[in-house]
């Protein structure tokens, strides 16, 4: 006959070498489901975790000495002494994000810090006709600083890299640079770096509650420089070979790609490219950013070309999304992930 036996992961059993993997697992149990439900007491925490008391006992003494939950007001109690609360401490570790973006022609480097709820402590927008290198680490100094809290650098770059080192980008002064080892040797904090229209798509995709089996495609026009195309697809973006999937300013298209778009010119070239992208993946959506045309201009001009060019699929077309919005939504999940605990296991 077959028994199941449920043990309860006491500290004598904790104790084994495979206990302290255990106990991490439980540790992400309790810190995730207080994150959830912000405040708890200890019977609520073993409710939500389905530990024991005792269990909850001693991982909630752990997690008061690492600060990452902290002794909150006692709650009344219907019979007996009022219940301890505890909250999850959202500020235990930070995520500083930066963001090189082009915004009414100019370029721009936006700096924030946000917590673990990804609520924004601070927000900076500097702009940045040229970049520097020693600028720029000045302004991580600073932050770090401010917050020493901060965990994980996450940056957004128009550009890729390929082996640590960036090879295409429309900042030519970051071409050449391996900005993500030099920035980890000079904080010894990790640090990560991707692509703008990537992080957008992903952004885009996080926000709208995207299903995993779901294409979308991201379509984004700067003002002043060539646009770039990221893929999402089943829950993950497709970067291709050394990540240059998206960079369609090397499609055979006789364009001259500097912005300074005249409407007709770019409704050309914008439903050129789509009706590419839509042979190639069929999406069931595409995400245009751009700043040429309305909304209903496009869509007006879209519906035209649909009628002229025979189409095996026809995708949602948006375009209302703004950029920098879904950029950062995008950069700033993938930082916040890598703060998670279990990632860590």
């Amino acid at each position: 006959m077959l028994r199941i036996i449920y043990i309860d992961l006491e500290e004598s059993y904790l104790s084994s070498s495979n206990g302290r993997f255990v106990k991490e697992i439980n540790l992400n149990n309790v810190r995730n489901n207080l994150a959830q439900l912000e405040l708890a007491t200890k019977p609520q925490l073993a409710d939500a975790t389905g530990l024991s008391v005792v269990t909850i006992n001693s991982l909630v003494k752990e997690l008061l000495v690492t600060g990452e939950i902290q002794k909150d007001e006692t709650t009344p109690s219907t019979g007996g002494r009022p219940a301890a609360t505890y909250r999850f401490n959202y500020q235990y570790s930070l995520a500083l994000i930066l963001l090189f973006n082009e915004h009414h022609w100019k370029d721009e480097l936006v700096a924030s810090v946000v917590d673990l709820r990804g609520e924004t402590l601070i927000s900076e927008t500097h702009i940045i006709p040229v970049f520097h290198s020693s600028h720029f680490e000045d302004l991580i100094k600073r932050l770090l600083s401010l917050y020493p809290a901060i965990k994980i650098i996450a940056i957004g770059i128009p550009g890729q890299a390929v082996n640590g080192e960036i090879t295409v980008s429309s900042h030519e002064r970051l071409k050449g640079l391996r900005m993500v080892d030099t920035l980890q040797n000079t904080f010894t904090i990790p640090v990560l770096l991707e692509n703008d229209v990537n992080a957008a798509v992903s952004g885009y995709c996080a926000h709208t509650c995207q299903e995993k089996n779901t294409c979308v495609v991201a379509v984004y026009f700067p003002d002043k420089y060539p646009p770039g195309v990221g893929i999402y697809l089943n829950g993950h973006i497709v970067k291709g070979k050394n990540g240059m999937a998206g960079e369609i300013k090397f499609l055979p298209l006789d364009v001259t790609w500097d912005g300074g778009w005249e409407s007709e010119e770019f409704i050309e070239v914008a439903c050129t490219i789509v009706q590419t992208l839509n042979a190639v993946l069929a999406p069931d959506q595409i995400v245009l950013y751009q700043n040429v045309v309305s909304e209903n201009q496009f869509q007006t001009a879209w519906s035209h070309y649909e009628s002229k060019y025979e189409m095996a699929s026809k995708p949602d077309i948006i375009l209302s999304r703004p950029f920098q919005d879904d950029f950062h939504e995008g950069i700033q999940s993938l930082a916040l992930k890598e703060l998670r605990p279990e990632n860590k296991l």
